[in-house]
């Protein structure tokens, strides 16, 4: 079986193993397993550990019930995404997966929050390795993580010694698969398909990774503001590629409309049905009918957040 590993942030895990339209209509038919051993994870313990989180996250941690997977930013003051949690407690530790190599930054921000409170925040990148699945989770013994945005599936911390145990027994997936099937679902992956301005609104996590209805939180008066508003600066799209051209675009480069710049394209693949796809953040005003320039190919959109969301619109009394 050849194995192809990633490159860029992905480094270190295999792309595909030499035939990625099967991999990804396996996935697709619920078998398989995806190595994200290069994600970080943290573990945080102690019996404050779910108030504290909840006090300084989007999400709504305080009534948490074990093996209920949730998902959780930490935001500057002016609003900005600055850490994405994928989070799971198991009644005793709140278990996470981040970005990789985001990891160390996280578990730094959070221990430096701890102040008097009962929790102890560590980072356990190099003693667990994350493993995705389609479908449910079926090993009780295992710590496991399946939240709205887990692609249909689950993830699965497995202790890095035992991990090729784990995969050896389970048909293998690339990342490659794995990428199309997100962007396909416009699931945003954070510092792939966003930059240091994002902020929730505009790439459609609200409720998902953003709870409404909860006490205040560093840069709640943003989400509000523009929650309440409507219009948010930027949103997020999903790009149809022109299936002629060879190479995909790559992440970070311009959108351009009509020669000028008006957004930036985040991560891109080849679906095994959709073809060539990206997702982008583009500006709020750019016509969602309007065919871009993604690094030199034509990109159709198919909008993902509405230009218009917010509760300005009210029914009329």
């Amino acid at each position: 079986m050849a194995v192809m590993v990633a490159d860029g942030i992905d480094a270190g895990v295999p792309w595909h193993f030499g035939d990625p339209v099967r991999e990804q209509r396996r996935l697709e038919a619920g078998e398989g397993a995806v190595d994200l051993s290069h994600r970080g994870v943290l573990a945080v313990s102690g019996p404050d550990r779910l108030g504290w989180l909840h006090s300084l996250t989007t999400q709504h941690l305080t009534a948490l019930p074990p093996h209920t997977g949730t998902t959780a930013y930490v935001l500057s003051p002016q609003g900005h995404i600055e850490h994405a949690l994928y989070g799971v407690d198991d009644g005793e530790t709140f278990w996470v997966h981040t970005e990789p190599g985001a990891a160390a930054a996280a578990a730094g921000w959070l221990d430096s929050m701890r102040f008097m409170m009962r929790v102890q925040v560590t980072d356990r990148t190099s003693e667990y390795a994350v493993v995705w699945q389609p479908g449910t989770p079926s090993d009780e013994r295992a710590v496991t993580r399946a939240g709205l945005d887990s692609l249909g599936g689950h993830e699965t911390f497995v202790p890095r010694g035992e991990l090729e145990r784990f995969l050896a027994d389970r048909p293998r997936a690339g990342t490659w698969a794995y990428e199309a099937r997100r962007i396909a679902a416009g699931v945003p992956r954070i510092g792939v398909d966003t930059d240091h301005r994002t902020i929730p609104n505009e790439i459609g996590v609200l409720g998902v990774a953003v709870h409404l209805d909860k006490g205040c939180y560093r840069g709640q008066e943003t989400v509000a503001r523009v929650h309440t508003l409507g219009r948010p600066p930027r949103r997020l799209v999903l790009l149809h590629l022109d299936g002629s051209a060879d190479a995909l675009p790559v992440r970070g480069a311009d959108l351009e409309l009509d020669g000028r710049a008006v957004g930036f394209v985040g991560g891109s693949a080849r679906h095994h049905e959709l073809g060539p796809i990206a997702l982008g953040l583009v500006k709020r005003t750019v016509p969602a009918e309007a065919t871009l320039v993604a690094d030199g190919i034509a990109a159709a959109q198919e909008t993902l957040v509405d230009p218009e969301v917010g509760l300005h619109v009210r029914p009329l009394r």
